[in-house]
């Protein structure tokens, strides 16, 4: 919360796009969850219990931390309390935490799947792994938030100009102000951000160097059995890992774009605020951490446009169960059929 305000037009625009923000958030995350668990074919994929669980840390977080940030926001007070204060804040770093440490397990997954062999990704991505890190991304975030917060680690030495910059004789407003010191800054902004960045950087890294050489050895291996007439057989088995692989990457690389943009700001600012005898203007950090907030709402619209499975499911639960966007099924009359030629005669191929 910023003491400098806001005017009644700014407000307007203000609540305007929060509420966008954070009904996107709740519809898209909604929408991912009730998709996993009414789909039989996302529920076998192993990363989408990251998916869903990834969807309810963000559907928290747009139900229990962004509402009541945008009334302060808007109302220029904090009317709450200071115990809540504390509770809303903590659910805060928890949150987002979680969030990100989801996106972070997700690429790890991707990792295993795409640059290791299959018998080595069934033997890392056991059920009791998939459980344990779920719950390490619920876990560890309460180190960062519940604990020090209520505590009040992430004060000691700064507890005067927080007190001074909690309550306005100005406009007579009481604030909830979060202040962190040097030591929480650095700690808080590793665990939450620049550790998994740098694993998310690494796997997709990773990712993206096993899909172009999956490629290049596709074109050598098309290329050494070309036939006579120059044309190559395709091996249809081979193409489609190969286009599945690229394609992950890319909608991989297109989340993490998105994440980077998303909190690379505040966490910068996050470390070098306190070096800086917390200058950075009330304003500019309202800017950055709702840039982060919308990362929450904007996951279940990268699924929807870049993952086909996803897509359809998110059509069929949109259009109401809605035939023609359902899986055409192996046996019955709406198996697609093609024709052929034996002996001069045509047959109906089911």
């Amino acid at each position: 919360s910023s003491s400098e305000g806001f005017g009644v037009a700014e407000k307007i625009v203000l609540l305007t796009f929060i509420s966008a923000v954070i009904l996107m958030a709740i519809l898209g995350n909604l929408l991912v969850m009730v998709a996993v668990c009414r789909d039989r074919q996302l529920r076998k994929i192993k990363t989408n219990c990251f998916i869903v669980s990834l969807a309810f840390a963000d559907l928290l977080v747009s139900v229990l931390v962004m509402p009541f940030g945008a009334i302060e926001l808007v109302q220029d007070n904090w009317i709450y309390g200071e115990m809540f204060c504390l509770v809303r804040t903590s659910l805060d770093v928890l949150l987002t935490t979680a969030s990100i440490l989801h996106l972070c397990c997700i690429s790890l997954d991707r990792y295993y799947a795409i640059c290791c062999q299959p018998l080595v990704y069934r033997n890392k991505m056991t059920p009791l792994r998939i459980a344990v890190m779920l719950g390490g991304c619920w876990v560890i975030p309460t180190f960062i938030s519940f604990l020090p917060i209520m505590q009040g680690w992430n004060s000691i030495g700064i507890i005067d100009l927080i007190q001074q910059r909690q309550f306005n004789k100005v406009s007579n407003s009481t604030y909830c102000i979060f202040m962190v010191n040097k030591p929480y800054a650095i700690t808080c902004s590793v665990v939450a951000f620049y550790i998994p960045f740098l694993l998310m950087v690494l796997a997709y890294y990773r990712i993206y160097v096993t899909a172009r050489e999956h490629a290049r050895q596709i074109r050598v291996l098309q290329r050494a059995g070309a036939p006579a007439d120059g044309r190559p057989h395709p091996d249809q088995h081979s193409t489609h890992r190969m286009k599945t692989e690229t394609k992950a990457a890319k909608t991989l690389c297109i989340i993490m774009g998105c994440f980077c943009l998303c909190w690379a700001p505040f966490f910068i600012t996050n470390i070098v605020d306190p070096f800086i005898n917390y200058t950075v203007p009330g304003k500019l950090w309202t800017a950055f951490l709702w840039l982060g907030y919308i990362n929450s709402g904007l996951n279940p619209f990268l699924y929807a446009f870049l993952n086909k499975s996803f897509r359809r499911a998110f059509l069929i639960i949109l259009c109401c169960g809605d035939e023609r966007y359902r899986r055409p099924s192996i046996l019955g009359q709406t198996v697609p059929c093609s024709t052929t030629t034996i002996n001069g005669s045509t047959h109906v191929l089911r």
